[in-house]
């Protein structure tokens, strides 16, 4: 096993923009290095590097002292480097073994592949790392959660010497959460060299035995973590944030109901749910992942079908017929899978930007380039969206700045009511309290907001009213001010 991976004075520019200015680090075996910054600052430039989806403009990596080239992400698993994105790469339409052995399934005789031998060893894998997911079932009907779980599995498989983790626990539950941390350990244990990127900064002294901090593709420091605290991390990092909570002054109209649920059922999801939505107000939904949050807001919105229940939107039914019955009713749903179901990697900022609203922007089936231009350039201005020109591709942009645009593309539409499902999902603090801000905004205009978030301290920041879901239903009702934020945790985990 190598004994340390050294990055030596790589520089990585694209165009005029220098992601990367020659950092140098080193990743010893054994351990692992927390990879920390803000959206931006070069750390997925500084993941893709190394695990062979870019090359570099200049500098050299070597592992175990030997010069290392890596030319391609098949090279760099071939060279026992395996890395877990973010972004979920699983094929929807494969089962889960098949998604784990892609490429390299067991065969039989004839070069069949032998199905019951790929079941058998994902089942193998899988227990050994405490996952409980079937192995013939299809990717598509795991929920994102689940998927991540099978993502670090596949990745496990390849007998890794680096292992590079791109914010795993993003979807993840604490149970999860703690069934990764003991695979995490178990890898330490042999000598593999783990570089773990996050923004939940409360799980670095869980995780971690250094930290290692970019800003603006400079390398800041290397410390060990126990030679910081979280105030000194959190300057190293953005400089001075302000945390900011729900303004005090923030209030809406209680007269004037803008959503109500009455009886939602989806079998096997959620079952009797009931609940009202004010005017320009902002209610959070609690609960642990598999309580049905997500599920409830997709069949508010008409992305999932709802066997039984009724929707009201400013006393108006809502009928049955998908996305495009919601949308024409006043709301707006932004997705916590942003990548395959909020925007188009490959289209550019300006065509995301518009894509929920381009029935408003058309003239004579045509769009109107005038107004597609008011509607990206009042978007981009309003909620400070980073890119050099419109007519980037937004696969290019931050996590945050993709966020931004996603939420940007509804508030085209002139919302009555946006569903927002984790939408502080992979971003960064800076980026997170810029979004709090877009949803007050909206708020102080009249617009209502709903926000899942595995994250609870955020619902106590952002929200008027917190309703706990458990298990499919809607157990409680809170306001912030009445707990704290372990508090919140334990109603969720409450039997």
């Amino acid at each position: 096993m190598e004994n340390c991976l050294e990055i030596k004075d790589v520089v990585k520019v694209y165009q005029e923009t220098t992601a990367l200015n020659k950092v140098s680090v080193k990743f010893d075996a054994g351990k692992v290095h927390a990879l920390l910054g803000k959206n931006g600052c070069g750390k997925s430039t500084f993941v893709k590097i190394i695990s062979g989806a870019i090359m570099p403009t200049s500098g050299e990596l070597f592992l175990g002292g030997n010069h290392l080239e890596i030319k391609n992400p098949a090279d760099a698993i071939n060279k026992h480097i395996a890395t877990v994105y973010q972004e979920l790469s699983l094929i929807p339409g494969l089962s889960v073994a098949e998604n784990v052995f892609f490429g390299r399934l067991p065969r039989k005789t004839y070069n069949i592949i032998d199905f019951k031998k790929a079941n058998n060893d994902t089942r193998e894998l899988f227990d050994n790392l405490g996952i409980d997911i079937s192995p013939s079932i299809q990717v598509s009907e795991l929920v994102v959660w689940q998927r991540q779980l099978v993502e670090i599995a596949k990745a496990m498989t390849f007998e890794p010497h680096v292992v590079l983790l791109d914010e795993p626990t993003s979807s993840l539950a604490q149970h999860e959460t703690d069934i990764l941390f003991k695979v995490i350990n178990e890898l330490k244990k042999k000598g593999v060299i783990i570089i773990y990127i996050t923004h939940k900064l409360q799980e670095i002294w869980d995780i971690a035995d250094t930290v290692t901090i970019l800003r603006d593709g400079n390398l800041i420091a290397t410390c060990k973590i126990e030679d910081l605290t979280k105030e000194t991390l959190v300057k190293m990092m953005f400089g001075d944030v302000v945390i900011r909570t729900i303004p005090k002054e923030l209030s809406f109209n209680k007269d004037e109901i803008a959503l109500e649920v009455k009886n939602l059922t989806s079998k096997g999801h959620f079952a009797n749910v009931n609940f009202v939505l004010h005017k320009g107000e902002i209610l959070g939904i609690a609960g642990l992942l598999g309580a049905g949050r997500s599920e409830l807001l997709r069949s508010i919105f008409g992305a999932d079908d709802y066997d039984s229940g009724e929707i009201y939107v400013h006393n108006k039914k809502l009928e049955k017929g998908g996305p495009i019955y919601g949308k024409n009713a006043g709301l707006a749903f932004t997705s916590e899978n942003r990548k395959e179901e909020g925007l188009i990697q490959m289209h550019s900022v300006r065509a995301n930007l518009v894509l929920a609203c381009l029935k408003t922007i058309c003239q004579n089936f045509l769009i109107s380039r005038k107004k597609e231009s008011q509607c990206v350039d009042l978007q981009i201005k309003n909620l400070q969206i980073k890119v050099a020109n419109p007519e980037v591709q937004v696969f290019s942009l931050s996590g945050g700045n993709q966020q931004k645009v996603l939420v940007g593309n509804w508030i085209n539409t002139s919302p009555q009511v946006i569903l927002l499902d984790e939408p502080s999902r992979g971003i960064d603090i800076n980026a997170k309290q810029q979004i709090f801000e877009i949803i007050w905004e909206q708020s102080k205009n009249g617009i209502s907001s709903i926000i899942v978030s595995s994250e609870l301290e955020e619902l106590l920041q952002t929200c008027h009213r917190i309703v706990i879901m458990k298990n499919g239903s809607i157990t409680e009702e809170i306001f912030p001010s009445q707990v704290n934020v372990e508090q919140l945790y334990s109603k969720c985990m409450e039997v």
